[in-house]
């Protein structure tokens, strides 16, 4: 009898058969969704048909004995079979372990499958029904749409990859696969959300601020019974877009049978607040919070086995997650990535600051959503202050508008005033401007400004440097923390702070200044420097001055454009930045003006060229480097360090709980300048735990010494 796996635990070997055919009615239940179950059902049950050689059946029983053998690769065998019958299935079954390899590639692979016979003969004697009469293909599929059929390869691919990791998990894990939940109730959650949210109305007073957020939560519910398709819900800070989208969202699931809601952002420092706002209202068991940064120490065993399983492919009711998460999965070609994929299927996608998606990968990100919504059966909504204008330029229609009258929730929710003044000033005027303040934060659109200004606030007015704080990524994550918690104390207590920064606090920092001082950049990252002034609207109105440095810096590309059509926008006689119509007529004029496919990923799709796709398309550019610094906290460094080396010597796999714990003492460099700090010595490369330390000169105000100057507002993931 041929077999799928080695024995188990309990010494139970895994039939071929019996794995093939659970993997493919798997499969197809999966694909079922968006009406390509019979290809999903082909795929599983070709996918390890080279099992079936006689050469894989040897080396699996060496295995089990215990003796070394050599290695029989079984994917390419199901992939020349699937090329015979059905040619979209080859690239699944032929990555289902190693990941799904460009057209190219796959047709070179395949010319060395000399043996197919070898295989193909005893699995279609042993399993008859591998042999197709003809393989059905979805009715929405035009076979003149490349584009459209790559992306039913992209899911049919995390279909079977999920299917099988599953069916193999309850072979050799029973009890493990037990674990995994057997559904949830959206009925029930929007019960729970209900109540809550009916609580929050009765005890909220009768303000303003209030009046508007019943408004906004009325027009959510509305909103919510239109069939799926693209919305978006556009809303000034402080008018409760978090609850709102979730009303929307679980409402509008219900009311199309839809299966659950992922929201994305582009920021962890922002997922932590709106994923624990969702687990006060919904309970923990509801929420799955999925992002690189998240902070496990906190959890017990068992919720942090759940949430390993439901972060391998999403079956959960509600998803909090990244923009990383979210979209370099979708274009990835790798199983792990890839097994949830599927579930964007069915699903409403809530993209909050959806303003912040990369610019130079909005074509192949918005044509991608299009496709969910228009061939899987997913509501996209886009919710943020600033709308990016998608509707008018990328998608094929415009977005149906949640929220009925934006433009007066905007007058009605003004907590500062605006003061643009681009003429050209210098570093010394700045700092002149910094001390006349008592409470100020000043954002510069580059780590170099930044430190110009501490340095001419140290030349011009010595004796307010101690009331001076600088937050970049030039400072390592702990000591940001650090340095975050002692501006809000000030702030708290009504004491002298001055906060020079880079467009870091704008992701997400929860600050509230009565003066913000903003050098002139992109429209909307001016807004969300506005966000930390006057946030908790303590004072009649903030103050939020913006101005342009004549010794400036700016990050090249998107962000330089963007800066250059802002200052179009700040010089209308009318313009109004608490005017949503502002905000649209800027991005179309920005899109206009920059490459929206910048790394022709279009291009590599409409060729099938999927691991080429995977390697473009990158939401964080891999041109920097993590290195850890040794001059902040050196005991807490130096003890993780020995706690890493201790693990890896006695053979063990360094845990991810560790790799977050050192994160936060690592800081981003460009790579030449990281080899140029090498070759002087000051980073040494540990082999053993396979990080860079850095071990030069630390400033307990400026961070770590840079030269050059990566932009500071990076997609977390």
């Amino acid at each position: 009898m041929p077999y799928a796996h080695t024995p188990n635990s309990a010494g139970q070997w895994h039939e071929l058969q019996a794995h093939l055919q659970a993997t493919a009615e798997l499969a197809r239940a999966f694909a079922e969704r968006f009406g390509a179950g019979e290809l999903a059902y082909y795929a599983g049950l070709w996918h390890d048909m080279g099992k079936f050689h006689p050469q894989f059946q040897a080396y699996l029983q060496a295995c089990a004995q215990g003796t070394r053998a050599q290695p029989h690769p079984h994917a390419r065998y199901g992939a020349a079979y699937a090329a015979r019958h059905c040619p979209l299935l080859a690239f699944p079954i032929m990555g289902h372990h190693a990941g799904m390899p460009d057209l190219s590639d796959l047709k070179a692979r395949l010319q060395q499958v000399a043996d197919l016979p070898q295989a193909e003969q005893p699995a279609l004697q042993a399993m008859p029904a591998l042999a197709p009469a003809q393989v059905q293909f979805p009715p929405w599929l035009r076979h003149n749409d490349p584009l459209q059929a790559e992306m039913l390869v992209r899911m049919l691919f995390s279909c079977l990859v999920d299917a099988d990791f599953l069916d193999t998990e309850a072979h050799f894990d029973p009890q493990r696969a037990a674990q995994r939940p057997q559904g949830y109730n959206l009925h029930a959650l929007w019960q729970q959300f209900v109540q809550n949210q009916n609580a929050l109305l009765a005890s909220a007073p009768p303000t303003p601020v209030n009046a508007v957020r019943r408004a906004v939560y009325k027009d959510a519910l509305q909103a919510a019974s239109g069939k799926p398709g693209l919305y978006a819900l556009t809303a000034p800070t402080g008018a409760g877009k978090t609850r709102a989208l979730l009303a929307f969202a679980l409402k509008h699931a219900l009311a199309n049978e839809l299966e659950r809601v992922i929201v994305a952002l582009p920021y962890t420092s922002i997922i932590d607040q709106t994923a624990e706002v969702y687990r006060q209202i919904l309970g923990n068991n509801f929420v799955l919070e999925h992002h690189s940064a998240l902070e496990v120490d906190d959890l017990s065993e068992t919720a942090l086995e759940r949430h390993r399983l439901l972060s391998e492919n999403w079956d959960a009711p509600l998803i909090v997650t990244t923009f990383v998460q979210l979209f370099e999965s979708l274009f990835s070609n790798l199983p792990s990535r890839c097994r949830k994929v599927h579930r964007l299927a069915r699903s409403v996608i809530v993209l909050d600051e959806a303003q912040t998606i990369p610019i130079e990968l909005l074509e192949p990100t918005v044509h991608a959503l299009q496709q969910l919504i228009d061939d899987y059966g997913a509501t996209v909504l886009l919710s943020t202050a600033t709308q990016p204008a998608l509707g008018q330029i990328q998608f094929v229609n415009s977005p149906v508008q949640v929220v009925a009258n934006p433009a007066q929730h905007f007058q009605t929710l003004k907590r500062v005033n605006y003061h643009v003044d681009l003429t050209p000033r210098n570093y010394g005027w700045l700092a002149d401007e910094i001390a006349a303040q008592e409470q100020v934060m000043v954002v510069l659109n580059t780590r170099k400004d930044a430190l110009a200004t501490i340095d001419a606030l140290r030349q011009r007015h010595p004796h307010v440097m101690p009331s001076v704080f600088h937050l970049s990524t030039l400072l390592c994550p702990a000591h940001r923390r650090e340095v975050l918690a002692e501006v809000k104390r000030r702030l708290e207590h009504g004491e002298p702070c001055r906060l020079v920064a880079t467009q870091v606090v704008e992701a997400g920092v929860d600050l509230d200044f009565p003066v913000v001082m903003r050098a002139v950049g992109p429209l909307d990252r001016i807004v969300q420097a506005a966000g930390r002034c006057n946030r908790e609207g303590r004072l009649p109105r903030g103050e939020v001055i913006v101005f342009d440095l004549a010794q400036g810096s700016s990050p090249r590309g998107a962000y330089r454009t963007g800066t250059d059509e802002a200052r179009i926008s700040l010089q209308q006689p009318n313009a109004d930045l608490h005017q949503p119509d502002t905000y649209r007529d800027y991005f179309e004029r920005l899109y206009q003006g920059v490459r929206l496919d910048r790394e022709d990923i279009q291009q590599a799709r409409q060729r099938f060229q999927f691991e080429t796709v995977a390697q473009k398309y990158r939401l964080i550019r891999d041109d920097t480097c993590p290195v850890v610094v040794m001059g902040h906290n050196p005991d807490a460094v130096n003890a993780l360090l020995q706690q890493g080396r201790a693990i890896v010597q006695a053979g063990g796999m360094l845990p991810r709980i560790w790799r977050q714990r050192l994160h936060a003492y690592t800081v981003n460099l460009y790579r030449r300048e990281a080899d140029a700090l090498r070759q002087q010595g000051l980073i040494q490369d540990d082999p053993t735990l396979g990080v860079a330390l850095y071990e030069g000169a630390y400033d307990s105000q400026r961070g770590i010494r840079a030269e050059m100057d990566p932009a500071d507002l990076v997609v977390s993931g």
